[in-house]
């Protein structure tokens, strides 16, 4: 029977990581509740065969129930009854066995009713739900915005809202409004309090929101009477039980069909903040965006999967010219590629994932109790890498997921533009990963500044001062040409003194930074693994060259003047 992690022994290997052994402890207080609660692990070894055990669980709902309820999900997708979303049928049966298999809240510590599994193990659950439906995957992650609320509510709204959560009760994150997309300081939908009944109350109109029917919405509005940017806005906690939001609208989507986007109306919402006044744009939303960002990678990287494995079964399958298709040289070497963008994205998708799960672990220890001298150092060590690769991963992992389904349609040739095979529903699926959440742009945006600062390359030398297997030393050798290239190209951009000019050239720098960042983490794969990745380090190597030699090429050349010729123009005026 099918099983969509232990199927795939990448994942298992990245479960396994060094870096685990630091996170298992800290998440377990060094095994402290085992005495507590029956299920929590005695040591590393059995914190590491429950995970196991719970991604085998996992895999097999997502191989048996998810994976064949997919196409009917996105024929049917969720529909408007009276104000209030229906989500699709098969939708229901989805929920329904996730439940049983007890996965929800889980990351949350079990005194509420949680896993206390560590982000690292969400992220591979999400990857495996994605590769069935990455529809049902938003669905089902929407779960992580109690970790906004578990990090900044009360004990009183922990005790209220996460065991609920933890029971199967969705979430929602209401953040967009019509005129407030990328641009959340814009946000206007208002909250007032309520003297009498000892509340808020929220009016006004959100736009864009996934699973928007929720049974529990994080909601960002205006506290600020008279405010007009980020400082006037504060985060809310809003219980559909309580009533006063309505359904308008559910979007029409290219893809991710049965992942309810809805237009939402709040009116005299009863709701309850979150944290402190004015800092629901300033730190709340920017917690829940780089959970979500996170979230998108492992979404990026089980649709990438699913998307090779289509292209790998059908090549196997088609014959042209008396010949299979795979042992076509433009055919393989197009699922070579692809399976190397597929381990190069997990591969840095995984390491944020453990710089999170660190430097988040110990901050909530942090809570309980002082941190020692040197975990204040390595909370904040891990802080800083955390906040560096988490752009860099969310944008490479969603770019390479929209090639991966690319090339899976152009591998089924004709058959791919069909709708009766599923490489079409992963290629408009696929889509929006890099727009939502932060587009790939703002993800360049917020990387830029540890391109200029060096953070980066120091991080590139120290893993190539690593030692490796002689099999491996040559590709490590042209990577550090490729820093070279890189540590030029950044100087030529900082010479300019331009900030239009590094706008401009950001996108060509963020790029050779993920080409060479994960040309060095699949070293370091292949070298702890050369059975699984020493034949994906190779072809990644490869066409990373190409395209940071090509992105370098550009940035030499480039004068200031060209940006003239890139400035939108209006169209000629009519003879």
């Amino acid at each position: 029977m099918a099983n969509y992690y232990s199927d795939h022994p990448e994942l298992a290997f990245h479960l396994n990581h060094p870096l685990m052994k630091r996170i298992v402890e800290l998440k377990e207080r060094g095994y402290t509740e085992k005495d507590i609660y029956p299920e929590a692990p005695v040591d590393y070894e059995d914190a590491i065969a429950s995970y196991n055990s719970v991604l085998e669980i996992c895999g097999d709902v997502a191989a048996n129930i998810i994976a064949p309820n997919s196409e009917s999900v996105d024929l049917e997708g969720p529909h408007l009854e009276n104000n209030r979303m229906i989500y699709a049928s098969k939708t229901y049966e989805n929920l329904d066995a996730i439940t049983k298999s007890g996965l929800w809240g889980v990351e949350m510590p079990r005194r509420y009713g949680g896993l206390n599994l560590p982000i690292t193990v969400f992220s591979m659950l999400s990857e495996v739900i994605s590769a069935a439906d990455s529809s049902f995957q938003n669905v089902w992650s929407l779960q992580s915005c109690i970790d906004t609320l578990y990090e900044f509510g009360t004990e009183e709204q922990r005790q209220k809202y996460i065991p609920r959560v933890c029971a199967g009760e969705t979430m929602s994150m209401d953040l967009t409004e019509p005129d407030a997309g990328s641009d959340l300081q814009r946000v206007m939908l208002k909250a007032t309090f309520d003297e009498k009944e000892n509340c808020w109350r929220l009016n006004g109109v959100k736009r864009f929101i996934t699973n928007g029917d929720s049974d529990i919405h994080l909601v960002l509005a205006r506290s600020e009477e008279g405010t007009k940017d980020g400082r006037g806005l504060s985060m809310f906690i809003y219980d559909k039980r309580d009533g006063g939001v309505d359904v308008r609208h559910i979007e029409h989507k290219l893809g991710i069909h049965g992942s309810p986007t809805c237009e939402l109306t709040y009116k005299n919402a009863k709701a309850e903040i979150c944290g402190s006044p004015r800092l629901g744009l300033i730190k709340y939303v920017m917690a829940l965006m780089n959970g979500a960002r996170l979230g998108i990678g492992a979404q990026s990287a089980g649709l990438s999967q699913e998307a090779y494995n289509e292209a790998l079964a059908y090549s196997k399958e088609r014959a042209q010219f008396n010949t299979k298709i795979i042992d076509m040289p433009p055919v393989y070497d197009m699922l070579a590629r692809m399976k190397a963008k597929l381990e190069g994205g997990r591969s840095l998708l995984y390491q944020t994932a453990r710089y999170v799960d660190l430097y988040k672990t110990l901050e909530d220890i942090s809570r309980e109790r002082k941190l020692t001298p040197e975990e204040r150092d390595e909370m904040k060590k891990y802080s800083r890498l955390a906040d560096a690769f988490t752009p860099l991963s969310k944008g490479m992992t969603s770019e390479y997921a929209n090639q991966n389904a690319y090339d899976s349609v152009s591998v089924h040739g004709g058959s791919g533009f069909i709708m009766e095979y599923k490489c079409q529903r992963l290629f408009r699926d696929a889509r929006i990963f890099s727009i939502y959440e932060g587009t790939t742009q703002l993800q360049v945006v917020a990387a830029i500044r540890y391109i200029t600062n060096g953070t980066y390359v120091n991080i590139m030398k120290d893993m190539l001062s690593e030692e490796v297997a002689e099999s491996l030393k040559p590709l490590q050798a042209r990577v550090a040409k490729m820093v070279e290239k890189y540590e030029e190209a950044i100087e030529t951009v900082k010479a300019f003194g331009s900030q239009p000019v590094q706008d401009f050239l950001g996108r060509k720098l963020y790029d050779m930074t993920g080409d060479i960042m994960i040309s060095l983490l699949l070293i370091s794969d292949a070298n702890r693994c050369a059975e699984l990745f020493e034949k994906n380090v190779n072809v990644y190597v490869r066409f990373a060259e190409s395209d940071a030699c090509a992105n370098y090429a550009y940035v030499q050349n480039f004068q200031a003047e060209d940006l003239e010729y890139f400035k939108a123009r209006e169209a000629a005026p009519e003879a």
